[in-house]
């Protein structure tokens, strides 16, 4: 059976829906930059998602032809994440979408190195005739977080993030988002198969100890 990383690491993509302290640890990911509105159906976030799967699904099927990858096992694809942010504003603001900026991923299994990934990139332009440079490997070392399951639509993920600053201030921490940790979101709900308010989707926020002098 292939492994699947939702179900193997229940603890950073299956949170319950009362927020948790976790230490997430280092990772690497497919990437793609951009800015805009995602609801918009010719903005860059969606081309950033095909480009993503793109890259995702090529070296997931890679055992099939003539390049090897070491260490390689079969594998569910992750599920999709993206990091997001304001210029100016430490946190979130719904309202302004058109000003969001983003990062959207594809977590990868540890045995796929840089030059993998690079292979991935120059096979992927080669058979599907796409430009794939904007597609990046990023490593994010996300570190200590609090986090919680969010049901229901997107738009209503303010209060799901009101109860974990809430819990995180119980806990000693207070929020710690800055130009190097970001408000995080994993889509475990495909949104064209699932009901608006069964939609899933874990949120993610970087925190640090509360100093007391």
């Amino acid at each position: 059976m292939a492994f699947d990383f939702k179900k193997e690491y229940k603890e950073f993509y299956m949170p319950k829906t009362k927020p948790s302290i976790v230490n997430i640890p280092k990772m690497n990911f497919i990437a793609v930059r951009g800015k805009g509105n995602p609801n918009d159906e010719k903005g860059e976030y969606r081309k950033s998602i095909e480009l993503l799967y793109g890259i995702a699904y090529t070296i997931k099927m890679s055992y099939k032809g003539s390049y090897k990858i070491d260490g390689f096992f079969e594998y569910v694809v992750p599920p999709l994440e993206g990091l997001w942010w304001i210029d100016g504003l430490k946190g979130m603001d719904y309202s302004r979408k058109d000003e969001l900026n983003f990062i959207s991923l594809i977590r990868l299994p540890d045995f796929v190195s840089e030059k993998d990934f690079q292979w991935a990139v120059d096979e992927a332009t080669k058979k599907k005739k796409t430009d794939f440079s904007q597609v990046e490997f990023f490593t994010y070392d996300e570190g200590l977080c609090v986090q919680c399951m969010h049901l229901g639509p997107y738009d209503e993920e303010p209060a799901t993030v009101e109860l974990m600053e809430a819990f995180a201030r119980e806990k000693g921490y207070e929020i710690d988002i800055s130009e190097n940790r970001y408000h995080h979101e994993i889509y475990i709900s495909d949104p064209r198969r699932s009901e608006i308010s069964k939609l899933k989707t874990v949120i993610r926020h970087p925190v640090k100890e509360i100093k007391t002098d």
